[in-house]
């Protein structure tokens, strides 16, 4: 039993540290990394080695398809040149097992050293982000010597040898037995590598080692699938077309796994290089040797699999993609996409508002009610989804980021609320009692109204560009706008004075929704702070200004 649960641990610590690596390298690389194969994807071969740089990076042929597969959501990339990437990942993730079966022990214990380190003294920092990889690479070597002291004494046992000798040439078996295991450890390379570690203590034959190899390789690709289960349809054609290569790729090699034992295995040192070069040989040969279907297996898996008709209108969060979550700068990505499809909505909202108000339209008003509780539904859904972006993961423009997106969806709902509640204003004061504004009150409405809708499109502009120009530009218009609101109320006070019928009547509607114009201004206004405040532009003397503001407003 002891034995038992030492060879546990020593697999759970070398799944951890793979885990330490890819998460640490997608913090200090995540936005560079998507820039990369973005930018490779011009055709299939610099899309295939883009796979393999990033896959050897982060080690992890799954993480390298959970990115790709969002950038297809996103339209970022076309379904062949994603696939194109997968075919790279595999041969990335083989190359780092040959790399991890050589004998590197001797670089645990300084890898984990500096790694503890840097991350102690500088865990806020770049510094301290690679401290956390040096960790994983120190623990994934630390857990392979693990392995193999476990598994002699565990595996000597007579009741174990006889229950791995009733898997011996059943290739299914093993492939699922393999399968099986990258799925529960999630991650294909720490199960070959814990595999050729087995072998070369004969734990296990090398036909059988090989079979456990074709299924950690099929398995990897079924993670990926159940990791997007519930993702958008174009998230999972990259990933079922993926599981296809694999499982294709298997079917073909595992009848010739004999011809490598018999003419391959003889010229090779030892057990482990057998089995991590026969992993290694498998997925350079099914790369290469697929690299011109990837437009063909796309076709087959958009029939499989075609894009549902969204019916016209939808305004269903489109961009909020659970598997990016494991990668934090996607996720944030895919989070500020959504809060500029609720800045749409909102958009919407504002210009059909002036509609209502001057053709006294109570269907569009109705829609435009209805409207606002999209607006609710999509910030609950943003902030949901931005709280299960780990923040640890997040670097420290990230971290900003973050705090902009919770910052504009807030103030997008609250403007939503404000436009609603001017709805029911119009419909109670104006449109059911058939009142109507002045020719002048109206004319001030249409100018305010044209103000707001430009603001509100540049500032959306800032959020999405973050440009300090257009921020400051924002908080001008800002001064201008509350000095036009207050000039209105002056002409309006002068129209009363003059005893203007129709002025009397929408007095306090008039009154009411200017101020309530202004409000929606402010909240527009206030996304270019954060901006400004980043790039050390806001003056020091904001905050007696705003002071000042309020006593002489």
């Amino acid at each position: 039993m002891k034995h038992l649960l030492n060879l546990l641990a020593a697999v759970a610590l070398l799944v951890w540290g793979t885990h330490l690596v890819r998460t640490g390298v997608l913090r200090v690389f995540g936005a560079n990394l998507r820039k990369i194969l973005v930018q490779s994807m011009r055709n299939r071969f610099t899309a295939a080695l883009s796979g393999i740089g990033v896959t050897a990076l982060v080690q992890s042929s799954t993480a390298t398809s959970l990115m790709t597969s969002s950038f297809v959501g996103q339209g970022l990339v076309t379904l062949p040149a994603a696939l194109a990437v997968m075919r790279g990942a595999d041969v990335g993730t083989a190359l780092i097992s040959v790399l991890f079966s050589a004998d590197l022990s001797w670089l645990s214990p300084m890898f984990i050293f500096v790694g503890v380190v840097l991350f102690i003294t500088r865990s806020a920092t770049v510094a301290g982000r690679v401290g956390r990889v040096l960790i994983g690479l120190g623990l994934m070597l630390l857990a392979l010597q693990l392995v193999v002291e476990a598994t002699e004494p565990l595996f000597s046992s007579p009741a174990i040898r006889a229950l791995l000798a009733s898997i011996n040439s059943d290739v299914l078996l093993e492939i699922t037995i393999g399968s099986v295991l990258a799925i529960v450890a999630y991650s294909s390379l720490a199960v070959v590598l814990l595999v050729a570690a087995m072998a070369t203590s004969n734990v296990v034959p090398l036909d059988v080692a090989l079979g456990l190899v074709l299924g950690a390789n099929l398995g990897s690709g079924l993670l990926a699938v159940l990791t997007t289960a519930k993702s958008a349809v174009s998230v999972r054609q990259v990933t079922i077309g993926n599981l296809l290569f694999k499982a294709l790729g298997v079917a073909i090699v595992a009848p010739f796994v004999g011809l490598w034992i018999r003419y391959v295995q003889p010229e090779l040192p030892n057990q482990t290089h057998g089995v991590v070069l026969f992993h290694l040989a498998f997925n350079i040969v099914i790369s290469v040797g697929f690299i011109g279907l990837t437009q063909l297996v796309a076709r087959l898996v958009t029939h499989m699999l075609p894009q549902p008709q969204q019916p016209a209108g939808s305004t269903r969060p489109h961009h909020l993609d659970p598997s990016a979550l494991s990668t934090p700068s996607l996720a944030i990505s895919n989070a500020a996409r959504e809060a500029l499809h609720q800045a749409d909505v909102v958009e919407t909202m504002l210009i059909g508002i002036l509609d209502v108000i001057r053709h006294n339209d109570l269907r569009l008003a109705q829609e435009l009610r209805q409207l606002d509780d999209t607006v609710d539904q999509l910030y609950s859904a943003i902030k949901y989804y931005m709280t299960r972006i780990s923040r640890e993961a997040l670097g420290e423009e990230e971290s900003r980021r973050w705090t902009d997106i919770i910052s504009f969806t807030i103030n997008m709902e609250q403007i939503g609320d404000i436009i609603e509640r001017v709805i029911i204003d119009v419909e109670d004061k104006k449109i059911k009692p058939q009142r109507n504004f002045s020719e002048a009150g109206m004319a001030e409405i249409v100018e305010l109204h044209g103000r707001l809708v430009a603001n509100l499109r540049l500032s959306m502009s800032v959020f999405l560009n973050g440009n300090v120009r257009d921020a400051q530009k924002l908080l001008e218009e800002k001064a201008r706008f509350r000095d036009l609101e207050r000039a209105y109320a002056t002409t309006h006070l002068d129209r009363l004075s003059d005893r203007t019928t129709l002025s009397i009547e929408t007095s306090s509607l008039h009154i009411d929704l200017i101020s309530d114009l202004k409000r929606i201004n402010s909240h527009i206004c206030s996304i270019a702070y954060p901006i400004l405040e980043s790039a050390g532009a806001l003056a020091p003397s904001r905050l007696r200004e705003s002071r000042l503001g309020k006593i002489e407003g």
